[in-house]
């Protein structure tokens, strides 16, 4: 009862045309001043922006001419109440479920949209129609790497202003430099762009915000200034070379929240001069909430869509967040007990292919995390490899039409399994008709128990997150793959949860209790500090050091590290108005405390009190 009278008002205030009078009255005149006088502006907005970071001047001047800041205010000024209303709604949504116990399901209120057989989204550009190999992770700021994956032969590129990326103003003013440099081919050893793999931009959430900058007051909500200036400077040259402009968007919970990007997008085609559905976008379904509106998402999102993701751990970090206070949503030991086969992940994502299938829209798979060694001649090679082919082709008979991979050693290879198991670009035509997936099937946690081995793996990912955050990175190697904020993420909240409901180790039957971690946390800091230092040393150190540590003996930088996974030539500058900073999110933002106040005590060998264990 209380969800129902709480989202009857939020679907109001949200829908354009159930604003409060007032509301409605001055959104009509400004949309009819837009339609008589597209050149006419509205109302000037009160900007501030912060001065350029040391050693990116000419990269701020090129982004941050006066017509862009114009339109970014405008941009902010139009949705600016509509994304606070957002994050609310999800509080709101949070507090039902805590206060009522119930859980999701399929909503009867827009059963019309899921019964109704014969709505399509849009067709896909052509250089949309295969994406069967994505790169994964990329944060734009990373030249080098950016470069190498516009060289690659990968079908697309994941440009992350999210997950993979840390949104200093530096890396922020340095990532979209990098992008219009890509666009408007002004990189002296890149492909044109209409040559190029295709550029994926994944601006940040909605409950990420940009402090460098302010309209009427107020700080742009991240994904706004992101979208605002990838749009303004490379939209129409995207759209020319019928290379883009395309999107992924990032933890996307409701139908509400799909309605309200297609509602930017088409603001914003509008003032581009962009045919309406020019913008496609691919949303990731990061939540297990958004998986029971997976139908109505592509509906909103109809004439713009690009189809959906699915990915593992922020989804499976949701549960958590959603539920993690009910004993009966204990999620087991990640590292052992929870990958794709289980039947949670499995129904989401065959939730997902039959969804998009139906609907013309295309399914991606997540990405393959795990990095090859660079001698391709050892045994661990092998196992690597057999590991990802393994998972990759359980997305791939699934129905998936295409997924991501971090190590771009592992391109061709992936691309070779789809060729073998496919035929043609895609697979819309395996409609999985013939699947039923109930909510018992999306909401049952796996059985399993937790080990001391997967307690330590998960405070050391969280710690070494908060170490890449503060020295500007968002993403770092560990035992041999990749690390983000969605690890770290779905670590913090599994080490969270585990002391909440104080569970035995299945090693001895130890319960996991705050006092437990802390010893923990002192007992490997040491480790730690020498995963640390292998990100500064030579190759065979580090090699050697891993390998006398137990600890795999994985080299994550490879025989020539610079070649195979650059070092992010990351920027530390000194403290001043351009570091980030980093805010405490709300609970109910999906991500606890990722970014809160107190990282700096993990320096001291302390474990972050912002972690919430306690």
């Amino acid at each position: 009862m209380l969800w129902g009278i709480l989202r009857r008002f939020f679907v109001q205030t949200l829908d354009k045309t159930n604003k409060p009078v007032k509301r409605q009255a001055n959104a009509k005149v400004q949309h009819n001043k837009r339609k008589e006088n597209p050149a006419k502006m509205p109302a000037a907005a009160e900007v501030e922006l912060e001065p350029p970071p040391p050693g990116l001047e000419l990269q701020h001047r090129t982004l941050f001419t006066g017509d862009a800041l114009t339109f970014l205010a405008e941009l902010t000024s139009a949705f600016q109440y509509d994304v606070d209303k957002i994050l609310k709604l999800r509080t709101l949504r949070k507090a039902q479920l805590d206060l009522t116990g119930d859980l999701p399901g399929f909503s009867a209120a827009t059963a019309h949209i899921r019964d109704d057989p014969d709505w399509r989204v849009s067709p896909v550009p052509a250089r949309l129609r295969c994406r069967h190999v994505d790169i994964g992770d990329l944060a734009p700021c990373d030249t080098d790497r950016f470069l190498q994956a516009l060289r690659s032969p990968a079908q697309g590129v994941q440009v992350d202003f999210d997950d993979g990326n840390c949104p200093t103003y530096y890396n922020q003013i340095k990532g979209i430099y990098n992008v219009y440099q890509a666009v408007h081919h002004q990189f002296n050893n890149a492909p044109a762009i209409s040559h190029a793999p295709i550029l994926m931009l994944r601006p940040r959430a909605w409950n990420m915000v940009e402090h460098c900058m302010m309209v009427n007051g107020k700080e742009v909500p991240g994904p706004l200034f992101d979208f605002g200036l990838l749009m303004f400077h490379n939209g129409s040259l995207l759209f020319q070379n019928q290379s883009g402009p395309f999107f992924y968007l990032s933890k996307v919970e409701s139908y509400l929240e799909a309605r309200l990007w297609n509602e930017i997008f088409t603001w914003t085609e509008h003032k581009l001069g962009l045919p309406v559905g020019s913008v496609k976008a691919t949303v990731l379904i990061e939540s297990v909430l958004a998986s029971f509106e997976m139908e109505e998402i592509l509906y909103e999102l109809r004439e713009h869509s690009a189809g959906l993701n699915c990915g593992i751990w922020d989804y499976s970090a949701s549960f958590v967040n959603k539920f993690g206070q009910r004993p009966e949503f204990l999620l087991p030991d990640r590292s052992k007990y929870v990958n794709m086969e289980k039947r949670f992940l499995r129904s989401y994502m065959d939730l997902l292919v039959q969804t998009c299938h139906r609907r013309g829209a295309l399914a991606t798979g997540g990405m393959a995390a795990l990095l090859l060694p660079t001698d391709k001649d050892t045994a661990l090679y092998g196992t690597v490899l057999q590991t990802v082919t393994r998972l990759k082709l359980l997305e791939i008979k699934a129905g998936v039409d295409g997924f991501m991979v971090y190590d771009m050693d592992l391109i061709k290879p992936m691309q070779k399994l789809f060729q073998a198991h496919t035929k043609g670009e895609n697979q819309l035509n395996e409609l999985r008709s013939d699947l039923k997936v109930t909510p018992e099937d999306l909401l049952i946690m796996p059985a399993g128990g937790v080990t001391l081995f997967g307690l330590k793996h998960n405070i050391a990912v969280g710690i070494l997150f908060i170490e890449a955050w503060l020295t500007g990175r968002g993403h770092f190697f560990y035992k041999g793959q990749v690390e983000d904020s969605a690890t770290a993420e779905i670590s913090r909240s599994q080490v969270w949860q585990w002391i909440r409901h104080q569970v035995k180790l299945e090693d001895d039957g130890t319960t996991v209790t705050r006092a437990l971690v802390q010893n923990l946390i002192r007992e490997i800091m040491g480790h730690l500090k020498e995963a640390i230092h292998c990100r500064t040393v030579s190759p065979s150190t580090c090699a050697q050091g891993s390998a006398k540590a137990g600890h795999g003996g994985r080299n994550v930088s490879g025989g020539d590290p610079e070649k195979r996974f650059p070092r992010v030539p990351h920027h530390i500058p000194e403290p001043g108005p351009h570091l980030p900073v980093l805010p405490e999110p709300a609970p109910e933002s999906g991500h606890g405390c990722r970014w809160g106040p107190a990282v700096q005590t993990v320096v001291a060998g302390q474990w972050p009190r912002c972690f919430y264990f306690w």
